[in-house]
């Protein structure tokens, strides 16, 4: 019974491996409730080792009350601590290796060979040596106050969109904004008006946070305010810059229909502007939190500008949701982590951003054309691209021809991935010649 096997080659201490064999013993019911145990001395003669090491190993189990010791008599296993093993979990297959593509469309991927990682090792270093202590303890669910006046600076300038620094609060990316989002606006009462086509992650937030989510059509222009029903008091989701995943702007005329509705409705409208840095023609698209700031939240991240794995995003939210807003980060992650945010503030205060945007932004405008010449080149005039030229994906409709779930097997074959837009739509019936 007390033969403990004892490893000194390992990195757990010896009192961890004597504590973790004698409680194993124990909940087996191999030590029944009552057992004297050897004393310190004599298991330690046994095993081997000092007392010390037995005495700490006792320890361990008396403080979580495996074991009772009373003066002048032997250590005893404590009574009700035996516990049935635990049934074996079920049987899961492993995930799937990740095919190898010759050619990757995924949608939303930046270039990431060409991040500028010894300037933003740099300023990650600065902000560990840097950042005030004060700014180490709990900082508060709104993120860095540097950080969020570098981001409505940000936005003036590449958005013309005026902000107050207060009204900015940082989250972990869009897809975490969304979830905050949808939690202050949604119920069962209150559903969402998304977007059909869109994008699939988003949905799935928004569905797995319980709220109901009503499918509004899409054409080449966004969002078709028009179909949105005229009751239900539910707040309305759109990417109205670069619709995802058909990449059109959302014209003047429904873009001040939403914001009536939001009005009417006293409901908020969530803008989720997720690429629209890198627009190839003109000046970025003005938001349409611009209109109303009061029935907008503007949701933007640095996860397309940057690097996926950043995780550091933003909304600019009504001032009637901020007490709210606080309130339920606090309760639940309470903050982002402040090197980060201190390393994007300083990235966007120099002006390093700005430039970095403008080298992604040539570097994907020339990436842009090859493909739409490899396309002529292929197939003549029988395809047509949809959307603005803008954003890290196209959408390309070859008239007459359909992307069925055979196609996307034979794609993968070939070492090609291509996802058709029948992939994020809910209705399935829409937009199904459509690459």
């Amino acid at each position: 019974m007390w033969d403990i096997p004892i490893s000194r080659q390992g990195e757990t201490p010896l009192a961890r491996q004597i504590y973790t064999a004698l409680r194993t013993r124990i909940l087996a019911g191999r030590l029944p409730p009552g057992e004297a145990l050897p004393s310190t001395r004599e298991l330690a003669v046994h095993l081997g080792v000092s007392r010390n090491t037995v005495n700490e190993a006792y320890d361990m189990l008396l403080a979580e009350g495996f074991i009772l010791t009373r003066q002048g008599a032997p250590t005893r296993v404590a009574e009700g601590v035996q516990l049935e093993p635990a049934p074996p979990p079920p049987q899961t297959r492993p995930d799937p290796p990740a095919p190898a593509y010759a050619a990757d469309f995924r949608t939303g991927l930046p270039d990431l060979d060409s991040f500028p990682r010894p300037l933003w090792n740099r300023l990650l270093h600065q902000a560990a040596a840097e950042l005030p202590a004060t700014q180490l303890a709990y900082s508060g669910p709104q993120g860095l106050p540097g950080l969020r006046r570098a981001i409505a600076a940000w936005l003036a300038r590449s958005r013309g969109l005026e902000v107050d620094p207060q009204a900015v609060f940082v989250t972990a990316g869009a897809t975490h904004a969304l979830h905050v989002l949808a939690q202050l606006l949604c119920g069962q009462e209150r559903p969402l008006w998304i977007e059909d086509p869109c994008h699939t992650g988003m949905l799935r937030v928004l569905q797995a946070r319980g709220c109901p989510v009503q499918p509004v059509p899409v054409d080449e222009y966004g969002l078709q305010t028009a179909a949105i029903p005229g009751e239900g008091a539910g707040a309305v989701y759109v990417t109205p810059s670069h619709q995802f995943p058909l990449g059109g702007i959302l014209p003047a005329g429904r873009r001040a229909a939403l914001v009536r509705l939001a009005r009417q409705r006293q409901t908020y409208i969530i803008e989720d502007d997720y690429d629209s840095e890198f627009r190839y023609s003109g000046a970025p698209v003005a938001p349409l939190a611009a209109l109303d700031p009061q029935r907008v939240a503007y949701v933007g991240t640095f996860s397309k500008i940057l690097f996926p794995a950043l995780r550091v995003g933003y909304v600019v939210l009504p001032e009637a949701l901020h007490a709210a807003w606080r309130d339920l980060r606090t309760h639940t992650d309470v903050q982002n982590p402040p090197f980060e945010q201190a390393a994007l503030a300083e990235m966007i205060r120099t002006g390093q951003l700005d430039r970095h945007v403008q080298r992604m932004r040539r570097l994907y405008r020339r990436r842009r054309a090859a493909l739409l010449e490899a396309l002529a080149e292929n197939f003549g005039e029988d395809w047509r691209p949809w959307g603005d030229a803008a954003g890290l994906h196209l959408a390309v409709q070859f008239p007459g021809r359909a992307f069925d779930a055979g196609f996307v097997a034979r794609s993968r074959r070939a070492g090609l991935r291509a996802v058709p837009v029948a992939h994020y739509c809910i209705t399935q019936d829409r937009h199904v010649d459509k690459l």
